[in-house]
């Protein structure tokens, strides 16, 4: 086993732990009642083995290095012990998929383990592939091999991207199979979180009537993740302002998203934060040539969440989670002016991203021109999304276009499009606008083909390559010599893996 090469900072504060090195845990969504959860233990996994962990999560979760390599953790988090002083529970919920109401949901292949005290405060921690709960449905409650390395990956890589993000303790992984579209092998990923509470939960009592729960459910939220909603100072009612929060967190990290060329895949309502937090990757991709209305889910058949969707969907699942909260809140016309935000934080936070892209840390005359054209030029051109913007980065530092303009088969467009850019960087100090950009634009992502590599040798138990985009990705803006074919344009057989919701 091997994990990311991240030294952990020894002035992080020690966290409380048991005789043995493991955490010290408590029982998650102990102010809620059963209403909210079922209590249960995990399935157990045969014959578990670890594939990676996460050095860089564990530092920051403040767990010892010693324990997270220790047979007693590789038991726990395969789901074949029980954390002590904790009860393990399955969460329902409900929720809207591909904008049809689903109804009951809830942990199908998920359970809490329960919360422990780190550095930055309460963390839950949640087993993804532990067994059958009461809410599996027609599911068998395992996570396999391919989807547990992509999420464990993804969720790593968008931290050290800095968007906010689940993140993945550890990656397990077992001889025992199920059937996908063929037989695979099974996998648990650890993952943590202030909080795995989604819309749909909210959504969930309120579809049942059940108003007591749910103004329970948003106390506890209010309480817990957002104490300056307690009064309501801001819209008059604490519901609105915590929906009004909601919708800041989200439009935020929906941008950041749509900067860096992120497709999520599965934008139901279920599948979305209450702390604004990328969560439940399955069909994500980063996107390789710009194609604004790229669908990177094989399931979505009406492209309901394509690449430039993903804002106007996102929006309509606050609206529903506004919907859901509109009981607690009152007058419809509060749930509207709380949506509101959304409208008006999304395209500032999008704006200043793209602006840090090109080198500028504060708004010039004729940027979002400049910006909207440049993507338009991607987008007519099929041009590599991440490595136009980092090769655009070095051009800016070495005063030298010629390789940014080879990746335009229109030359023509691009040389008008520069010389615009040109003009406005003569206005700005280009070393501050070339550091901005290096440290905005990233030269690696993971790409599908690099993960689909990774599961490839992983299926033959080979896991290094796990390994090795796991260190490279928690670095995503510092080149890695001897590794740059990670950050080259991805192979004709790319284009033909398709990644569908069992993904």
């Amino acid at each position: 086993m091997a994990s990311s090469h991240l030294p952990c900072d020894s002035t992080l504060a020690t966290v409380p732990v048991c005789a043995d090195g493991a955490p010290l845990w408590r029982s998650a969504l102990q102010d809620l009642g059963p209403a909210f959860y079922t209590a249960l233990p995990a399935v157990p996994l045969p014959d578990p083995h670890w594939i990676a962990t996460s050095a860089d999560c564990a530092c920051d979760l403040g767990i010892d290095a010693n324990w997270l390599a220790s047979d007693a953790a590789l038991q726990l988090l395969s789901g074949n012990a029980a954390p002590e002083g904790s009860e393990t529970r399955a969460s329902v919920y409900s929720g809207h998929q591909f904008g049809v109401w689903a109804g009951q949901l809830g942990d199908g292949r998920a359970l809490l383990l329960g919360e422990i005290d780190t550095p930055q405060g309460s963390r839950e921690v949640q087993l993804k592939g532990s067994g059958l709960t009461p809410y599996s449905r027609m599911g068998d409650g395992r996570a396999v091999l391919r989807s547990s390395i992509r999420e464990f990956l993804v969720s790593e890589a968008m931290h050290a991207l800095g968007i906010p993000t689940t993140r993945a303790l550890a990656l397990t992984g077992s001889p025992y199979r199920v059937r996908r579209e063929t037989m695979e092998t099974t996998a648990v990923v650890t993952r943590t979180a202030p909080s795995f509470l989604r819309f749909g939960h909210f959504e969930h009592f309120a579809a049942a009537g059940k108003h007591k729960e749910l103004r329970q459910l948003a106390d506890h939220v209010i309480e817990r993740h957002y104490p300056e909603c307690r009064e309501g100072a801001t819209l008059g009612n604490p519901y609105a302002d915590l929906l009004q929060a909601v919708s800041e967190r989200t439009a935020a990290m929906v941008a950041q998203w749509q900067a860096v060329g992120f497709c999520h895949g599965v934008l139901n309502t279920d599948n979305m934060s209450i702390l604004g937090l990328s969560i439940d990757y399955g069909p994500f991709q980063f996107l390789d040539a710009f194609v604004p209305n790229h669908v990177c889910n094989h399931s979505d058949n009406l492209g309901r969440y394509a690449f430039d969707r993903q804002p106007n969907v996102v929006y309509w699942n606050l609206y529903a989670l506004g919907q859901a909260l509109q009981p607690l809140i009152g007058e419809p016309e509060r749930v509207v002016q709380a949506l509101d935000s959304y409208k008006r934080v999304f395209p500032s936070e999008l704006t200043a991203r793209m602006r840090a892209k090109i080198g500028l840390s504060q708004p010039q005359p004729g940027d979002t021109e400049l910006i909207d054209g440049i993507l338009r030029l991607l987008a007519d051109n099929a041009v590599d999304y991440t490595i136009f913007w980092r090769t655009l980065s070095h051009a800016v530092a070495g005063n030298a276009f010629e390789p940014v303009r080879d990746l335009f088969a229109d030359r023509a467009a691009f040389d008008a499009w520069l010389l615009s850019y040109s003009e406005l960087l003569s206005n700005t100090d280009k070393a501050l606008a070339a550091n901005l950009m290096l440290e905005t634009n990233p030269w690696i992502v993971l790409r599908n083909y690099l993960a689909e590599q990774a599961i490839r040798t992983a299926g033959a138990g080979d896991f290094s390559e796990v390994h090795r985009l796991l260190a490279l990705l928690a670095h995503p803006f510092t080149e890695s010599p001897g590794h740059a074919a990670y950050a080259a344009p991805p192979p004709d057989w790319a284009s033909h893996l398709s990644i569908s919701c069992s993904s």
